[in-house]
């Protein structure tokens, strides 16, 4: 009954989901149908989500590759319960999330991308980061006088804050991203495409239920008042640094299950495919003395 429920389950083809071309935002679907119940979808994501851990095991062994995982999407995409979801199934020791807020004070002292760099994934190692170094061209780009606060010697006022600024910002992320990959770190990002009357509506509940009232933030509203200006500068974003070595993918995220499901799947139907991840072989030596070495063991008193 079990494998009849999941062959009725609309097939994922991936590449439906990558962004190789312009988009335009407002055309990109926030909703998908995977024509299965919910109880299915995440008995469905369970059964992937250990096979990336067990993918990530072999990783991790391997110690040749890194991952690196980013989230974007307006507040209340889902991006803290995906992460959550996603990789509970993952050794600890294999991944590492991070949540980049409002740039400290020592942060502010080097240039934007400094953080990002500090946390970086390790060789077998994935790296969740919970926004992304993309907020230095989306929340900055909205807001172009936090860009004051980096203290960059060009910048003398928000008039500098122009065309020619945001472009070598974007060269610079493209040069970022080309960097890391040429040594071993395989780049997703993953857009959250949410609906302004889903934001609403979980805003909504936010409000309405008690348990999650510690969620809202007065300025989740005022910042919803600027969802076009975000779109249109995530719509940029999107375009200028979706490249086949650090791929954007739209996520339709009105519905979180589905959410969850695809970008599972996305990562485990791509990693799959570098069949030069093994785990190591046991050196000559002890191969041959396997044996010995259990009988060792076997032998104490």
């Amino acid at each position: 009954m079990k494998n009849n429920k999941q062959e009725q389950m609309k097939t994922i083809d991936i590449q439906n989901f990558k962004i190789t071309s312009k988009i335009d935002i407002s055309k990109q679907p926030t909703r998908y149908d995977l024509e299965a119940k919910e109880e299915d979808v995440e008995k469905a994501l369970k059964r992937v989500r250990k096979k990336l851990g067990k993918l990530q095991d072999t990783m991790y062994a391997h110690g040749k590759y890194s991952v690196l995982v980013c989230l974007q999407g307006m507040d209340t995409s889902g991006k803290d319960s995906l992460i959550r979801e996603v990789f509970k199934d993952f050794n600890a020791r294999g991944v590492e999330v991070q949540s980049f807020k409002v740039p400290t004070e020592l942060e502010l002292k080097h240039d934007y991308l400094w953080r990002h760099y500090l946390k970086l994934p390790a060789r077998g190692k994935f790296g969740v980061h919970n926004r992304t170094h993309y907020e230095n061209v989306l929340v900055t780009r909205v807001h172009p006088y936090y860009i004051l606060g980096e203290n960059i010697p060009t910048v003398k006022s928000v008039d500098d804050v122009n065309d020619a600024f945001w472009d070598l910002r974007f060269e610079q992320i493209n040069n970022f991203e080309r960097h890391i990959a040429k040594n071993g770190t395989i780049v997703f990002k993953f857009f959250l495409n949410l609906s302004k009357q889903e934001q609403k509506n979980r805003l909504l509940r936010r409000l309405e239920k008690k348990e999650k009232n510690w969620k809202f933030s007065a300025g989740d509203l005022k910042e919803r008042k600027l969802w076009d200006k975000y779109q249109e500068c995530y719509e940029d974003a999107i375009n200028r640094t979706s490249k086949p070595h650090a791929p954007w993918f739209n996520i339709p995220a009105d519905d979180k299950p589905t959410a969850r499901y695809i970008v599972a799947n996305i990562l485990y139907e791509t990693l799959k495919e570098y069949t030069d991840m093994k785990e190591p072989e046991l050196d000559a030596k002890t191969k041959v003395n396997l044996e010995l070495y259990k009988q060792e063991l076997n032998d104490e008193q």
